[in-house]
């Protein structure tokens, strides 16, 4: 029985390919443990487009997608600082602040932040509305990446800290090694027939599960019958 038992739990854990189309990830509980890894199909990239859909309440600083190689923590980093109201994105550990957002608690919010090593600009899209372009760098991403959900990554793949954990729950997580046109953009945004992401695609998950995170239908209002 125990042998049993210790075989659920790490085929629980595994990782697995899925298509989660129409479902989410809901973390339950503020911890420093609890977290979704993901398994990108490429190791460099020179451009980059990362697309999520998250709801929480939370009102403190959390991230919302980590992407860490050993050299760099923050590789790829979209992270809410909640004292300025400040949405940051990171690229190789380099930042950039976008301010002034309707980041609303208690909706769901739908992010994509592009990047281009050719110019060295990033861009943050919320909701349906492009921000201003900013310079961040122009050095590539390499190393071998590891892709976090629901913590912040301090180090390759941990140091998590609870007060930067994600609550609440996250669907459509896609990434593209290129910048997608914002006619793309929109259609991801209104969730009509965009082009899955080819580093990431929501629709083909390769994941690992790691401590309370669950998987359910992301259906979340009643469709009333006349």
């Amino acid at each position: 029985m125990k042998f049993f038992i210790c075989l659920v739990t790490l085929l629980s854990n595994a990782a697995a390919v899925q298509d989660l189309s129409g479902k989410m990830f809901i973390f339950p509980e503020e911890t420093n443990t609890a977290h979704v890894k993901l398994m990108p199909s490429q190791d460099s990239l020179s451009a980059v487009t990362v697309c999520h859909r998250s709801f929480t309440d939370l009102t403190r600083d959390h991230a919302l997608f980590s992407m860490a190689t050993p050299t760099k923590q923050n590789e790829f980093l979209t992270f809410w600082e909640a004292k300025n109201q400040t949405m940051k994105p990171h690229i190789r550990n380099a930042k950039a602040h976008y301010g002034g957002l309707d980041y609303g608690v208690n909706k769901w919010n739908s992010i994509c932040t592009t990047w281009d090593s050719s110019s060295g600009l990033v861009q943050l899209w919320l909701n349906g509305e492009p921000l201003t372009k900013k310079y961040i760098t122009n050095s590539a991403l390499s190393g071998k990446p590891i892709i976090i959900l629901g913590q912040e990554q301090d180090s390759h793949g941990g140091s998590f800290d609870t007060v930067q954990s994600f609550l609440g729950m996250m669907s459509d997580v896609h990434m593209w090694d290129y910048v997608l046109s914002p006619c793309e953009i929109l259609k991801y945004m209104k969730d009509k027939n965009y082009t899955p992401g080819n580093v990431v695609n929501w629709a083909a998950l390769d994941f690992q599960l790691n401590g309370r995170v669950l998987i359910e239908h992301k259906e979340m209002s009643c469709k009333w019958v006349k």
